[in-house]
């Protein structure tokens, strides 16, 4: 165990290094394979093996249930619980987390991770540890809160965890980046292929990125499934330009208004028809809109500079509050992109609507979306399609290793012109590509078909299969 990483001790005295599926019928650390009546709390970082069947059991508020847990493992007749291995310290000291799940003999690993999101009950989960795949789920410093959100900190984030999964002894570290965990990968991948000193040496917002000072393995492939072009380049395309004043979120330029039947918006659930001359408008305007409002986050940015620096020389408190006093930028409505009311752009399975629902021309209004409420450093960071390097394009020709890319058909978030577009900067000599049928988080495009993540890990597993060595656990 590298130092600095503190790991729990599970019930009973012992330790664990890790969580190792095992047949049915043997006892485990916390829990027995069998319940009674005194069973004992259930320690948040200890793994178990809990036999599963109809009828939840409640241990220590956590529900135990073949239906109820949910993107849990369920191998030779047990769930598996995760043991979460204590805390991962950055290269520039934040403090991160990561879940690593393996079955016996695992030398191959598959990192996941996601900038915003914890990752640790997604649905591949089960089935890469059921085809013999030890998975690493990450969490980034900013999981389920994207507020202050800085790429170029995110990769240091994913650095710690591919540093622990080394020094752990993994034969292979395969990436898996899911939606924007994608672009994620992308960046670290390309980052990480540079030599210290050729690497990004700041922020966009001008905040020392501290990347030469880190170390960030290589990782042996990558895997990406239903990745975006990015957060910024996804903004772009769905913030709607026809807010006319950043202070007022019902302020409308008409002629620039998604949402019109002037402009070829039709009622739902009928597909509107917007003709090029006005998406040529609208996609310029959007352009301008953000290029405001990264104008308004460096202005904020350099007044905090002068305060700090005022601070410097007189000593003043006042400069100094100031400096620190948080500047969150609102943007309201960005869940107008046409292709999502215009199922004639850029055709493909997806259904009607955004990934935030059915109804855009409403969502729109309210208090979801992108990139809504953010730090200036975040915004042009993240969420500006105009000044983040966390772009998929941008950094694709930089990721050089086996490389699998999968896209999913009725993609709400990436459209095929966008995958095309992706796929060809990738810079891998090895690169393989597939497409199955599903929505852009994995579930399936209509009911009872196979979910789009089944179909996705059956691509992956036999993709791993070929290039990495697999273990599949026993079943018994």
């Amino acid at each position: 165990m590298p130092a600095g990483h503190d790991r729990p001790a599970a019930a009973g005295g012992g330790s664990l290094d890790e969580v190792v599926v095992e047949p049915a019928g043997r006892g485990q650390a916390g829990l027995s394979a069998g319940f009674t009546r005194d069973v004992r709390p259930f320690p948040a970082a200890c793994a178990v093996l809990v036999p599963f069947g109809r009828g939840g059991r409640r241990v220590n508020r956590t529900v135990l249930d073949d239906h109820s847990v949910y993107g849990t493992a369920r191998l030779g007749g047990h769930f598996l619980l995760p043991y979460i291995p204590g805390e991962l310290t950055t290269a520039d000291g934040a403090i991160v987390q990561g879940v690593l799940a393996t079955v016996p003999g695992a030398t191959t690993v598959v990192s996941l991770m996601h900038p915003r999101q914890d990752l640790t009950h997604h649905p591949l989960v089960p089935l890469l540890l059921r085809a013999g795949a030890a998975v690493w789920t990450q969490h980034a410093r900013s999981a389920s809160n994207d507020l202050t959100l800085v790429h170029e900190q995110a990769i240091l984030d994913a650095a710690a965890g591919l540093v622990y999964l080394r020094e752990r002894g993994f034969g292979s570290i395969v990436t898996l980046g899911h939606s924007g965990g994608g672009t994620l990968y992308a960046f670290y991948l390309e980052q990480a292929g540079l030599a210290p000193a050729e690497r990004i040496a700041a922020t966009p917002g001008g905040r020392p990125a501290k990347l030469a000072d880190a170390e960030m393995p290589l990782a042996d492939g990558a895997i990406f499934l239903a990745p975006h072009p990015g957060p910024g380049q996804l903004l772009l395309a769905c913030i709607d330009p026809s807010v006319a004043d950043e202070q007022d979120p019902m302020s409308v330029v008409p002629d620039l208004d998604p949402f019109s039947p002037a402009s070829g918006f039709a009622a739902p659930p009928a597909s509107s028809a917007y003709t090029g001359e006005f998406l040529a408008r609208y996609r310029t305007a959007q352009r301008d809109r953000v290029a405001r409002i990264d104008a308004a986050a460096r202005g904020h940015l350099v007044r905090t500079a002068e305060a700090r620096t005022a601070f410097g020389t007189t000593g003043n408190a006042l400069y100094r509050r100031r400096s620190l006093a948080p500047k969150i930028i609102t943007v309201f409505r960005t869940d107008a992109d046409p292709r999502t009311v215009d199922l004639s752009l850029d055709p493909s399975e997806r259904p009607y609507g955004s990934l935030f629902g059915k109804r855009p021309d409403l969502i729109n209004y309210g208090l979801t979306g992108f990139g809504r409420l953010t730090t200036p450093e975040a915004w042009l960071s993240t969420w500006s399609g105009l000044s983040s390097n966390a772009g998929f394009v941008r950094c694709a020709p930089g990721v050089t290793v086996l490389t699998l890319f999968i896209e999913l058909t009725g993609d709400q978030a990436a459209f095929p012109a966008d995958s095309r577009q992706m796929t060809g900067a990738l810079g891998a000599e090895d690169l393989t590509t597939a497409t199955v049928r599903g929505l852009h988080f994995g579930g399936p495009i209509a009911k009872g078909e196979p979910t789009g993540n089944e179909l996705a890990a059956a691509e992956i597993i036999a993709w791993l299969a070929k290039r990495h060595e697999l273990t599949p656990p026993a079943e018994g």
